[in-house]
């Protein structure tokens, strides 16, 4: 795996965890009462993205780590996930 291919692999992953992060403990304005002038009631009252940003951060390093040694290890290959040349 080159360095590119590490550090696309861990946009990838990063991407993936914070949309799956960002939903979680979610209270809307209109859950709270307080809605702003201007807004709608489902938007967030407080997103705590810095946090949201921290925790998967965290997540991807290990998901991360662990992609990048079964794939430097060897023990998948892409062979071993290619179906069409298996067909022949």
């Amino acid at each position: 795996m080159s360095i590119t291919g590490a550090i696309v692999m861990f946009a990838i992953i990063w991407f993936m965890v914070f949309f799956i992060v960002l939903p979680v403990r979610f209270q809307s304005q209109g859950d709270v009462g307080v809605i702003v002038p201007g807004t709608h009631s489902s938007a967030p009252a407080d997103a705590q993205i810095k946090r949201k940003a921290k925790i998967t951060t965290l997540i991807t390093v290990v998901l991360w780590a662990i992609f990048a040694a079964i794939i430097l290890s060897g023990v998948i290959t892409i062979r071993d996930i290619d179906w069409f040349h298996r067909l022949d």
